[in-house]
Parts: C-alpha cells; sequence; structure tokens
C-alpha cells in the first residue's frame, strides 16, 4: 500500500512538472509570436506625395536612359523601381514601362529620343504626360551615389493643370490661358545627386525610411544606403518630390503674372 501510494505521489509529481515546463514553453512561444506579430504587422502606408499643380493624371514612365557610364545600370529596373514610386503621388495613375517599351519596340527605337517623340509615345498610350528621366551617376556601393535628370513631358507647358473651383473663385475673374509656352517644353524638370556619405542626405534617407518601416529590419534606416534597389527608390521618391514641386512653383508664377498688380496700372 505504501508503495502504491509513493509510485503516485510520484506520477503527480511528474505530471506537475511536465506541466510547468509546457507552461513555460508555451508562454516562450506566445512572447516571441507576439513580437514576430508586432513587427510584422508594424507596416507604416507610405506617405503620398502632393500634387496640387496638375491634378488628375494619367503618366507614363519611359525606361531610364543610362549616361552614367556604369555596366551595374539596369535601365528597366530603374524605371519600374520609379513607376512604383510614382503610384504614390496624389491623384496620378500610372502607366507602366513595359507599355511604353512596347510602343518603343513597335517604333523600332529603344528609348525616348526628343520632346517631339515623348509626347507621341504619350498620345500613342493615351497619357496625360510621360516621365523620361536620365542616371547621370551611379555607384551602387555603400556609401552609394545616384544623379537623376527627370522632365515631365504633357502637351503644354501648363496645359495640364486642372480647373480649381476655390482658386479661381478667390481671383473674381477668369485667368487667362497659361499654356502659351511651347508645349515642348517640359512640365516640370528637376535634376539632383544623391550622395549618401553628405549629412544631409543622411538624415533624409532616415527620414525616408521611418515612412517606410525600414526600423523593423535588423539593419535599421541603413537597409536605404546598404541595399542598391532600396537607395534608388529613395532616390525617385525624392525626384518626384522635386517634380511635384516645381509644378507647382510654375502655376504659381505664371498665376501671379496674370493677376493685376495692385496699384491698377
Amino acid at each position: 500500500m505504501v508503495s502504491a501510494i509513493m509510485d503516485e505521489s510520484q506520477s503527480l509529481e511528474s505530471r506537475r512538472k511536465c506541466v510547468a515546463v509546457a507552461a513555460v514553453l508555451f508562454c516562450t512561444v506566445l512572447l516571441f509570436s507576439g513580437i514576430g506579430c508586432q513587427r510584422a504587422n508594424y507596416v507604416v502606408e507610405p506617405a503620398r506625395l502632393a500634387n496640387d499643380a496638375f491634378g488628375p493624371l494619367i503618366i507614363a514612365v519611359a525606361p531610364a536612359i543610362n549616361v552614367s557610364g556604369s555596366s551595374d545600370l539596369d535601365p528597366n529596373r530603374v524605371a519600374d523601381l520609379m513607376a512604383g514610386e510614382l503610384s504614390y503621388v496624389d491623384m496620378v495613375d500610372v502607366i507602366p514601362v513595359s507599355r511604353v517599351l512596347a510602343v518603343l519596340t513597335d517604333q523600332e527605337r529603344r528609348r525616348i529620343e526628343s520632346p517631339a517623340h515623348a509626347l507621341e509615345v504619350a498620345r500613342i498610350l493615351g497619357a496625360d504626360a510621360i516621365l523620361v528621366f536620365s542616371v547621370t551617376e551611379y555607384d551602387p556601393y555603400d556609401p552609394p551615389v545616384v544623379g537623376i535628370s527627370a522632365q515631365l513631358y504633357g502637351r503644354t507647358r501648363f496645359g495640364l493643370a486642372r480647373f480649381n473651383p476655390q482658386r479661381e473663385s478667390r481671383r473674381g475673374s477668369p485667368s487667362p490661358d497659361i499654356g502659351f509656352i511651347s508645349p515642348l517644353a517640359p512640365i516640370a524638370q528637376a535634376q539632383r545627386v544623391f550622395n549618401a556619405t553628405h549629412e544631409w542626405g543622411s538624415s533624409e534617407v532616415q527620414r525616408f525610411a521611418r515612412m517606410r518601416c525600414a526600423d523593423c529590419g535588423p539593419l535599421g534606416w541603413r537597409k536605404y544606403v546598404a541595399s542598391q534597389q532600396a537607395y534608388v527608390r529613395f532616390c525617385c521618391y525624392k525626384t518626384l518630390e522635386s517634380l511635384m514641386s516645381a509644378g507647382s512653383d510654375k502655376i504659381a508664377d505664371a498665376e501671379n503674372k496674370s493677376l493685376p498688380n495692385a496699384t491698377g496700372s
């Protein structure tokens, strides 16, 4: 009888130990799973770029033109990244690079050759405008250096700016036609060399990384410096930011010139 009681006691103690071990393992799994889920679900919607100047647009993206002298550059891949970043611009629908390449193939051309050619391709694709850009410098190794020169071509210089009823009501009289400059001139253009070694470059990359939740990974914000593709994405985003800002500035300048001066002369 005593032996049976001792065996039962040992068995109960063994079961308690097993339950305790299982509970510890279960809690450990929950803890790490929770952290993993938090990291996986911590996704920040990339900040959208304002489009105050042009309004709703359909924009085609041409393949990049490589004038950097680097054989490491894939112009079509860079253009795909640019198209991806363009999708974050407000009120913009993007015609992908593949469709522009199809038109160029039909024309037996490899790239956009002139402003007139850019407008022709945009017309064929049914686009309001086409983004043409060159990569002027390309050193993808940490710290990377990328230069981009971009032009946005449309049918007229400001003809793509949409009617803004609030702006017109403040004006008090109909605005004159501001599409008077050659339609072959770009609607907006931007040019910049992005050098990650510069202090301002690093700070801009860090801000961009925070928008894209790069701190979820082991590299943190440096992912956008260590990865060639990620850094090119950053450069494309900043180029588009400059293009949208340039378009807004040109619209504002044209409108200011059209307003009568305060003296009435």
